[in-house]
């Protein structure tokens, strides 16, 4: 049985667990992004805390979750993900960030014995499996908010973080992370609403564990009228290995192929007033894929409790009443309803495009060919019905 398990074994059974010596040191851990998968493209935070004379080195890990467990993506998507937090021997936990690539940072923080003991006993309380699940919200509560929390809670006074004063929105932050990866991009640009475009406060940067590890490593730590550096000192335990700078095809970005679509939907269209014929299938689909992307769109705004998603422009252009004309079109008797919807589609989407100038929510260029799309196919119809009336 580890000395892990021996501690928490002490805790629920009442005993008082093991203290730390005055020699213990507690540190933030910062692992680099990697492109291992989506959650690694924005890299981890965890809390070392190692004490030689007992032989303990343990991490405190609020990142743990169960991605095959269930509903996963609904819930995640809902905002009701819990994740959990482990604690494992750094051996152990240091071995996966190596199996990653991820290059990692340790910051010793300087923390009084008294405050040590505390951050300690919190940690085992905090692990218990009663006390361990949590409910995740990416920009507020997550692997990185959640440990400087801790440390904060531990100080008998309190950290000042200071840094450049960059005027950076959280969209801004997340979309510096994803670049590389132009679709993962353009989904955070989709769902996230106006909110996202909001600057962030100095604290709310510490979302992103390179953030925190910048910003704490300018920090102090200010007990009554005295101040001292947070950081003791800075290790790199790993260097980031090298990845593979793999480019996107140019052909395969988002830009191109709805540029792509756009092309399809002219020849369409040309063909159509060729052969004075109405090819009704590609409406069909056009309005029943861009109503089931507004569905989702949709619950995310408005049924997620996720934060940042509501209000969100995006809805002026792609939501779920396409669906309603997908079944319109396809029958004969509802051609007038179809045309006034047309008609709305139309006007709404024309006066989104102008009144985006003023909005200040972010507009990604790869939605450009996608509305233009919308607007040329229920701007055919509308010109289709007036040619049929002459």
């Amino acid at each position: 049985m580890t000395l892990l398990s021996v501690l928490f074994l002490s805790l629920s059974s009442g005993v008082k667990p093991v203290s730390l010596s005055k020699g213990a040191k507690v540190s933030l851990l910062t692992s680099t992004p990697v492109t291992v998968a989506v959650y690694t493209l924005y890299g981890h935070t965890a809390i070392r805390i190692k004490d030689d004379s007992t032989r303990l080195d343990v991490v405190f890990n609020y990142g743990v979750f169960d991605f095959t467990k269930c509903g996963f993506i609904y819930r995640f998507a809902k905002g009701g993900t819990d994740y959990i937090l482990s604690a494992d021997n750094f051996n152990r936990e240091f071995s996966d960030y190596l199996r990653q690539g991820s290059g990692v940072c340790e910051q010793v923080i300087d923390l009084l014995p008294d405050e040590k003991e505390r951050l300690w006993q919190s940690l085992q309380l905090n692990a218990m499996p009663e006390n361990r699940v949590y409910r995740y919200n990416f920009f507020f509560d997550n692997c990185a908010t959640r440990p400087y929390a801790m440390i904060e809670k531990s100080i008998d006074g309190r950290i000042d973080y200071w840094g450049d004063e960059r005027h950076e929105t959280f969209r801004h932050a997340v979309n510096v992370l994803t670049r590389k990866h132009e679709w993962l991009t353009l989904g955070c640009d989709l769902v996230l609403g106006l909110p996202a475009d909001r600057v962030m406060t100095q604290k709310e940067r510490l979302f992103l564990p390179e953030n925190l590890k910048y910003y704490l490593a300018n920090s102090v730590t200010a007990r009554g009228e005295v101040s001292y550096p947070t950081v003791l000192e800075t290790n790199i335990l790993s260097v980031k290995v090298a990845e593979r700078e793999d480019e996107m095809p140019v052909l395969l970005s988002p830009m191109a192929c709805f540029s792509v679509l756009f092309v399809v939907c002219i020849i369409v269209t040309l063909l159509e007033r060729k052969s004075k014929r109405y090819f009704l299938a590609a409406d069909c689909i056009l309005f029943f894929v861009a109503g089931i992307a507004g569905s989702i769109l949709f619950f995310l705004s408005f049924l997620s409790i996720h934060p940042c998603m509501f209000p969100n422009m995006n809805l002026l252009w792609l939501h779920p009443f396409h669906l309603v004309l997908a079944m319109l079109i396809c029958v004969k008797k509802l051609k007038r309803p179809a045309f006034w919807y047309h008609f709305v589609n139309f006007a709404v989407i024309l006066a989104m495009c102008v009144a985006w100038l003023f909005i200040p929510q972010h507009f990604n260029i790869a939605f450009i060919p996608l509305i233009a799309v919308m607007l040329l196919r229920s701007g055919e119809a509308l010109l289709r019905k007036k040619l049929l009336r002459e």
